[in-house]
């Protein structure tokens, strides 16, 4: 069949006009074989520019359409979706990106312009190679699995059960909640942190469509968007949580204290402990690696006083296999432990403490009782707050954590308010970019607070003056008068950053999901799929994608929740046709697609000794037709002619 192709060439706005003479790359593209219409329009992904490919097709007979414009990671589904209902086979588009490889990165004007020429030139030669592939449509399981119960997992559990659909809640803690829990009060509006949180971890305890799986891991993730499988290991509680009423008997006459994790070690739990007075569910676990009957073999206090005969020691981990359609990833964050800056003497000075460590000590159900104090038991009547702790610092995290700078206000303003003592804060800058925040920002500086700013370079024990011994030195230039300042006070609190979860490589690869140079989980595109990821029917959710505030984590988790909810409400999803494929007649049998397939979407037959793709699991990356020794494998649209004809088109050959 005749090929008769469209070729069209978008301004961009400035974006590609501003650089390349849009009108002589479409009037050298009419004179490229096979080549019917080429125009040139102001914006190709608009409407009216829409039309203008479908009127062609009807009115040109066209068969093939080139859209140069910008990477099809942007309107590459807009554009087939143009072409599908002028009446052609989807694939027979050819996006050339003439935005991000040509007008962008080419300063010359002429050179951006005559590669822009070769790229059309490129996509006219490879797009009369396209073969039709068809779509198909999968049934989507309507039930949901949200892993993470912090703010974030909480509101997507939420408004995926209030649309009608079953959540299944897996949280690592014995209890929901995550950092939330922790915080006194959030900012800029001074809330208390428990009484906006407590409200919805009752809520999720005991809707009828969430099931709660708390003290549970997520340990395999198999199948592909719309028929997930889970393996979810819930560990031994050695407590029947069917019949134990939460009296706290048991942990009221356990002998053994450890440091209380939930307190940043501030305070003690029990050996058996419940994780916060609030916790949800309100049951109590018990620390193997610190009961002294799993350590000696022998106490059992709890059995003996436990009424209701709760406690199992006998007790083992179980292994759930749950299915379901979509799954919301909101497994948070971990505040930067600042040891590692030596120079701040975190943990060599006890009165040194991370702004998580503050906000245990500064809630009124805290390990003091809402009482600030250092370790020593004194109250301080100078603290300093040093900003930036990690967060900026090619050293350690180049990103901002966003949340610092108001954290930091805001323990100053609480500081100032309980007890009245000097605070100085050290600062690059102020990045207070929220609603309320520049008028919090605003509010405490008018609370009597000093603002330094430069960034803190040391914090030292050894003394300026003879009547500041025993007090902590904090070092740093002034940027303002350009000199440097030792401040003497009794507490320093330090601003760390937010990063990723100690074991987030390892649920990366659980649930096949990539990292950001950051370590944070990757999204499909910042702003067109802030949620979405590589994997489709997976989405993020809150902090485990990058740092933000409460405000924006339960923004986050909100969108996340509604594209599980599409899928769910849809209950059929499109899949990609762009996959791989293998050629039984060309197999040997090696498995060495197996081993690099990064979404485990190749099996081996062993009846007929050959690998087997997966299309529904296949991401369409490549990997395997790279690595097959055979030539067997292969990727849809992606073969070997399409390929090395643009190439060559591309080179001038």
């Amino acid at each position: 069949m005749e090929k008769r192709i469209g070729v069209y060439v978008c301004h961009c706005g400035t974006n590609i006009a501003g650089k390349v003479a849009v009108e002589k790359v479409a009037e050298y593209a009419k004179g490229l074989p096979g080549v019917v219409v080429a125009r040139e329009y102001r914006f190709m992904c608009s409407d009216p520019g829409q039309e203008l490919i479908r009127k062609d097709i009807a009115e040109q007979r066209l068969n093939r359409v080139i859209v140069a414009a910008c990477s099809p990671r942007m309107h590459e589904g807009t554009f087939r979706k143009a072409v599908e209902k002028a009446g052609i086979n989807r694939y027979f588009l050819q996006i050339a990106n003439i935005r991000e490889h040509v007008s962008w990165p080419t300063e010359d004007p002429e050179a951006a312009t005559q590669k822009a020429k070769d790229m059309v030139r490129a996509a006219v030669a490879r797009v009369p190679l396209h073969a039709p592939l068809r779509t198909q449509e999968v049934a989507v399981n309507k039930d949901v699995m949200v892993v993470g119960a912090g703010i974030g997992g909480i509101q997507a559990a939420l408004d995926i059960a209030d649309g009608g659909y079953k959540v299944h809640l897996v949280e690592r803690l014995p209890s929901v909640g995550g950092h939330m829990a922790q915080y006194d009060k959030v900012f800029p509006t001074l809330d208390c942190a428990a009484c906006i949180g407590t409200p919805k971890m009752v809520a999720v305890g005991m809707h009828e469509r969430i099931q709660l799986h708390t003290y549970s891991e997520v340990e395999e993730v198999s199948g592909f968007v719309g028929q997930f499988k889970v393996k979810v290991r819930h560990k031994a509680a050695y407590v029947n949580h069917d019949v134990c009423t939460g009296c706290g008997m048991c942990q009221e006459k356990c002998p053994k204290k450890v440091p209380s994790e939930f307190h940043m070690k501030l305070g003690d739990r029990k050996a058996i402990y419940t994780l916060f007075a609030q916790a949800v569910p309100n049951k109590p676990v018990i620390d193997r690696d610190n009961c002294i009957y799993f350590q000696k073999g022998k106490c059992r206090a709890c059995e003996k006083l436990c009424e209701m005969k709760a406690i199992d020691f006998e007790q083992q981990d179980r292994v759930e296999e749950i299915e379901v359609g979509s799954i919301v990833v909101a497994t948070g964050f971990e505040i930067m432990d600042p040891s590692i800056i030596e120079s701040y003497g975190y943990g060599r000075y006890q009165n040194v403490f991370t702004g998580l460590e503050f906000e245990r000590m500064v809630q009124g159900s805290g390990p003091t009782m809402g009482k600030i104090q250092g370790r020593d038991g004194t109250i301080p009547k100078d603290v300093a707050i040093l900003h930036c702790v990690g967060s900026r610092d090619l050293r350690y995290h180049e990103y901002c954590s966003r949340v610092c700078c108001m954290y930091g206000l805001k323990h100053a303003h609480q500081i100032r308010e309980k007890i009245g003592a000097n605070v100085y804060m050290f600062y690059i800058d102020m990045r207070c970019f929220g609603k309320g925040y520049e008028e919090f920002y605003n509010r405490v500086q008018n609370e009597g607070v000093v603002m330094i700013r430069g960034k803190a370079s040391k914090v030292s024990d050894q003394p300026i003056l003879p009547e500041d011994k025993g007090r902590l030195i904090v070092t740093a230039e002034d940027t303002a008068s350009g000199e440097k300042v030792y401040v003497p006070v009794d507490m320093v609190l330090l601003s760390s950053a937010m990063e990723p979860r100690p074991d987030a490589q390892k649920t990366a690869r659980v649930f096949n999901i990539s990292r950001s140079k950051d370590g944070f989980f990757l999204e499909q595109h910042p702003k067109l799929g802030p949620v979405n990821t590589a994997v489709s029917g997976i989405f993020l959710a809150g902090t485990c994608q990058g740092p933000k505030d409460v405000v924006d984590t339960v923004g986050h988790a909100a969108a996340a929740a509604s594209k599980a909810l599409s899928l769910a409400s849809k209950g059929v999803v499109e899949m990609e046709s762009v996959v791989s494929s293998i050629d039984p007649e060309v197999c040997v049998g090696c498995q060495s697609c197996i081993s690099v397939c990064p979404a485990n979407a190749i099996n081996y037959n062993d009846r007929r000794g050959i690998s087997v793709i997966n299309e529904a699991v296949c991401l369409g990356c490549g990997s395997c037709a790279a690595t097959c020794p055979s030539g067997a494998a292969g990727l849809k649209h992606f073969t070997p002619d399409q390929v090395l004809t643009e190439i060559e088109a591309l080179m001038g050959a």
